[in-house]
């Protein structure tokens, strides 16, 4: 049986490898990179890890300082997690919902998360929380930047899993022209160094169905916050 679960792991990581070699990268902008089909290989490991956690941390929809209700449903894992509500967007090490630790990041995705680090250029990623969002149909993210963690000189590892989404990248400045990029199933984006505080977003997620996800997107945003 030991032996079955080892043979079936490194045929795992060799798909993976293979899958990657063989892969489009694409630069964005300067420090930004979009790894297409990064994940797919790791995909239902951890969409299967992602169901899990929502049973310890369910997904909800958080406040935003201004009293709207966010359209995308979230939950953290980690040693952090990422909220918000009328005090405003922080970090927290408990989750605000049951009090409890947020659940611990599963050892597979902190290696996903380092080594698609390293091929968008950032070698020295130690993440420290993951944001999972869930899109349904209609649902968005405005533009924004990501700037409340304390250590900006690492990048941000986003994995998009489900259905495809348009993903917007500008600059520095809201006013700056936005790109636009369909993002698929495993695909990955990274940015940081100049391209840490760009402005990004995800337009209204188009119905659909993905044979793995559903109705609907999600979307893992590994940050290293402190």
């Amino acid at each position: 049986m030991a032996r079955a679960v080892l043979v079936t792991a490194l045929c795992y990581f060799r798909r993976m490898d293979l899958f990657e070699e063989n892969n489009r990268h694409i630069e964005i902008a300067e420090g930004a990179q979009l790894l297409g089909g990064f994940a797919t290989a790791a995909a239902p490991l951890l969409l299967e890890n992602v169901a899990t956690i929502a049973t310890q941390a369910p997904f909800r929809h958080l406040l935003t300082p201004g009293g709207h209700t966010m359209s995308v449903a979230m939950t953290n894992c980690g040693r952090l997690g990422w909220i918000s509500d009328r005090k405003g967007y922080r970090y927290t090490a408990t989750d605000p919902s049951t009090g409890k630790p947020w659940p611990a990041m599963p050892a597979a995705w902190f290696d996903l998360a380092q080594r698609a680090a390293a091929a968008g250029g950032f070698k020295r990623f130690t993440p420290d929380a993951c944001l999972i969002n869930r899109y349904s149909p209609g649902a968005k993210m405005s533009l924004h930047q990501d700037k409340d963690e304390k250590d900006q000189t690492a990048p941000i590892v986003s994995v998009s899993l489900g259905l495809p989404a348009v993903f917007q990248f500008g600059g520095l400045s809201r006013q700056d022209p936005v790109q636009k990029h369909r993002l698929q199933h495993g695909d990955v984006v990274v940015w940081g160094g100049p391209a840490r505080l760009a402005y990004h977003g995800i337009l209204p997620l188009k119905e659909g169905h993905h044979p793995l996800t559903g109705a609907s997107r999600i979307n893992l945003t590994f940050r290293q916050a402190q």
